[in-house]
């Protein structure tokens, strides 16, 4: 990722700037109440099942961030996969799991934002999402950290759509060829390539609540 600088870094949203940090609690408190014995264990086992599916190509092809309706659909049917061993969980995932609003930022996710504004370099979040993520930004005071925010429901393009990097590149700036994509997805987040941008996939492994973006920075300090 050597010799042209990076001037502006895209982000992805979800499993890289935020996370979701309660999804097996959700699913045992609704066992809970259904009467439904289940460890911790499970819990864990049947969400990472259902979220490793929402990640198929099959799943993305869906259109689900394309409106709130489409998303609400498309995923409370993939959720409902799980209704035989858990009655009604796909309700409770849909509507405790999915609200960006319950979602909260990794560790170093502020930190590494500010300090690629230090650097003056220009950075988006380019996210497949039904809804605004500006506001949950600000609630953690991190809307000043952000120079554009591009969303799928708003272009009417999901990623790997190279139009959607594109149009991220263009809110924030920056030529695709001098821009860095950052995201969890190597099929999503790696259409980026197809839009001329480099791109980073974050490791699925992380240190507990620190997702790794620190090495966003030593590919900057490195191109500069």
């Amino acid at each position: 990722m050597s010799g042209v600088r990076i001037r502006g870094v895209l982000f992805d949203w979800g499993d890289t700037l935020f996370h979701a940090p309660h999804a097996p609690e959700v699913i045992v408190d609704a066992a809970r109440a259904a009467g439904v014995p289940l460890s911790e264990g499970d819990a864990r086992r049947i969400w990472d099942e259902l979220w490793e599916a929402g990640k198929t190509p099959e799943e993305l092809a869906k259109g689900r961030d394309l409106s709130a309706d489409a998303h609400r659909d498309v995923w409370s049917a993939l959720f409902a996969r799980a209704d035989q061993l858990v009655p009604g969980i796909s309700r409770a995932l849909y509507e405790r799991v999915m609200d960006s609003a319950s979602w909260v930022p990794y560790a170093d996710a502020a930190p590494t934002l500010r300090a690629l504004r230090q650097r003056g370099v220009r950075t988006g979040v380019v996210s497949n999402v039904p809804r605004d993520l500006r506001p949950l930004f600000a609630a953690h005071g991190m809307a000043d950290l952000v120079d554009a925010f591009t969303h799928s429901f708003e272009v009417g393009a999901e990623k790997p759509d190279p139009a959607i990097f594109l149009a991220a590149c263009a809110r924030i700036g920056v030529a695709a060829a001098d821009a860095l994509m950052v995201g969890d997805h190597p099929t999503a987040d790696g259409g980026a390539a197809a839009a001329g941008l480099r791109v980073l996939i974050l490791p699925a492994e992380q240190d507990g609540d620190v997702r790794g973006l620190g090495r966003v920075l030593e590919l900057v300090a490195r191109s500069a």
